[in-house]
């Protein structure tokens, strides 16, 4: 016979579970303003992400624009055909793959460094200043720091040569070079998105119980040990979360950053599938191709969100589902 107890928790869970499975039209009733706000992000989801889904046909079209979607005629899986026979494929694919994995081995560690190093300053007029330096690239479009970086790294009138030729150094054209140019754009896609990305972690550690520092300090463990042992574990999820994130753009590259910089002379390391879908696409007008395209790099990006997720789930971390 079940103890009282046990009793009021299985009416307890039985009720719980009850509650978990009330209509949401009743819970729209009783908090109507709370469901509104999720309306403009709905809208935006629907109009700009959803939506645009229906222009994928044209990846299996002949696509014409005086015919229109439905007119044009059905050619099937032509364009797919044509992409794994490309001259072009190995080469868009290798770079693409190679900045994303270069931008995940060098970018992707710090912001989780400069998240650490400012939760550990103190004093916070200079925490703000140095947290206000860092966000600000990020709200300046790629043409604006293009640009600046461009002018940095000249060779006749760079800061960056100006220093090599005062040291005795012959100046590097780096944004003619194929070696160098990978380097500018990983580096200067750090020097944008680091520091606003350390938002994300500064608030991660925000949580983290400072009785677990306290009680570091108390075992005698120093400031790195106190990071390695409550701060990182602290911000894990967090990591692992942004790992499956970035991990679903690995087939992907920002036109932007990559156009701002590229130039005919690095074409063979920048010529990634964004810039390719731009040229064959709307300069040359071939939509069905590209579409193609498009629609292959979406399907890689979410077979590899979901295969990361699942590997970080069976490791034990808290992933996106």
């Amino acid at each position: 016979m079940l103890s009282q107890p046990a009793v009021d928790a299985g009416s307890h869970g039985r009720a719980k579970l009850k509650a978990s499975r009330r209509p949401i039209w009743r819970d729209l009733k009783r908090r109507p303003f709370l469901y509104m706000l999720l309306v403009p992000v709905i809208a935006y989801f629907v109009i700009f992400k959803y939506f645009p889904l229906y222009g994928e046909i044209i990846a299996f079209k002949n696509f014409r624009l005086a015919d229109g979607i439905w007119g044009s005629k059905w050619v099937g899986l032509e364009h797919f055909n044509r992409l794994l026979h490309s001259s072009d494929l190995f080469k868009i694919v290798r770079n693409t793959l190679l900045l994303n994995l270069y931008g995940l081995c060098f970018g992707f560690p710090v912001p989780i460094i400069l998240a650490i190093m400012l939760n550990e300053v103190r004093v916070e007029w200079y925490k703000r200043v140095v947290q206000n330096l860092l966000y600000l690239p990020h709200f300046l479009s790629w043409i604006i720091l293009g640009t600046i970086v461009i002018g940095l790294l000249s060779p006749s009138s760079g800061f960056i040569n100006f220093v090599l030729k005062a040291f005795g150094l012959d100046p590097i054209y780096f944004m003619g070079n194929t070696f160098w140019w990978p380097l500018v754009y990983v580096f200067s896609g750090i020097w944008r998105d680091a520091g606003f990305s350390t938002i994300l972690y500064l608030a991660a550690m925000a949580s983290i119980d400072p009785h677990l520092y306290e009680a570091a300090r108390i075992d005698g463990g120093g400031k790195l040990r106190q990071i390695w042992h409550v701060t990182l574990p602290g911000i894990r999820s967090t990591i692992a979360l942004l790992l499956v994130l970035q991990m679903g753009r690995m087939f992907d590259v920002g036109f932007e950053h990559v156009w701002a910089l590229t130039n005919p002379m690095v074409t063979s390391v920048s010529d990634v599938m964004s810039t390719y879908i731009y040229r064959l696409g709307l300069v040359n007008l071939q939509y069905s191709y590209t579409t193609a395209i498009g629609l292959v790099q979406s399907l890689v990006g979410l077979v590899l969100v979901l295969t990361v997720n699942r590997i970080i789930r069976a490791m034990g971390e808290r992933a996106l589902w």
